[in-house]
């Protein structure tokens, strides 16, 4: 586990709401009504970060489609430089006219709009407590586990948590919740994770050598505890989920192929934009010439 304050970027979750309908989502989407974040709350979060060296990222779900998405970018941009924002998006059609907006506030932009049939999603509802392995084996796996060691802490209308997975979690498993989202929370390290690790690691299957599925397949891999867990889910009630058959495997194949850069400036194109590597590893968007819808 990392201490927050290495992390590259945190994540502040504005929306769950997204049109893709993804298998195993790390945001859960589509297994119930999606929440917006009040500009309240968002406001509240990006004072939190504004110290944060790292990149304080915009993300969802999908959000622009957040109802409010021009006046969070306008305060995003009056209390963090755009070296220190990022946006992860789809770019979905309909939402064109964010263009000036997203390329004058951020210095990051993450495309995916998992179009590809190889972008692999881990199951994540695959429980750790569902798996026959030994106890001691769990943690051991978990306390090395590859979402916290390479992706972001994450803030919601719940709370800050130290990992984003966690906080998607939270909405489902009883658990202590975030932290208060205060100036400093992003200091705390794996010490403090504790409550919120046994809380919601033991419901995620992040950790665990289990196979992935193709994004595009649109059904969830689900475990028992799960299947239990969401009776009722849109998602679930439309029968796009498959009940894990208790098969474990290290799954080695590349989970990152949308990384490509040619698939990323064909998504960035449909704004009008083109965009370029930064010293970051990231890529900085910028306004494409003479563009018209």
């Amino acid at each position: 586990m990392r201490p927050l304050i290495e992390m590259d970027s945190i994540a502040i979750e504005v929306t769950n709401a997204c049109r893709n309908s993804c298998s195993n989502c790390t945001q859960l989407c589509g297994h119930s009504a999606p929440y917006y974040m009040s500009m309240h709350d968002v406001e509240m979060a990006i004072d939190s970060m504004a110290p944060f060296r790292g990149v304080t990222g915009i993300q969802g779900g999908e959000p622009l489609l957040h109802p409010r998405f021009p006046e969070i970018c306008e305060y995003a941009g009056a209390r963090i430089p755009p070296e220190r924002l990022g946006l992860w998006t789809t770019l979905p059609a309909g939402f064109e006219r964010y263009r000036e907006i997203i390329c004058e506030t951020f210095g990051h932009i993450f495309l995916n709009d998992h179009t590809r049939d190889d972008v692999l999603h881990h199951p994540v509802l695959v429980a750790a407590e569902d798996l026959p392995m030994q106890e001691w084996a769990k943690w051991y796996l978990i306390d090395h586990c590859w979402v916290q060691n390479t992706w972001s802490a994450g803030v919601t209308p719940r709370g800050a948590f130290f990992c984003e997975v966690a906080a998607a979690l939270d909405r489902y498993v009883p658990g202590p919740g975030g932290w208060t989202v205060e100036p400093g929370w992003w200091r705390r390290t794996p010490k403090d994770y504790v409550a919120q690790m046994e809380a919601y690691c033991w419901h995620c299957g992040a950790a665990m050598p289990l196979k992935k599925r193709e994004s595009m397949d649109s059904r969830d891999d689900v475990s028992k505890s799960w299947i239990l867990r969401l009776k009722g889910s849109p998602k679930m009630e439309a029968g796009r989920y498959v009940e894990w058959d208790g098969t474990m495997i290290e799954d080695c194949r590349q989970v990152a192929t949308y990384k490509d850069i040619a698939y990323r400036d064909r998504i960035a194109e449909r704004y009008g934009m083109f965009l370029m590597i930064n010293e970051r590893g990231y890529q900085t968007p910028y306004l494409s010439k003479g563009w018209s819808p």
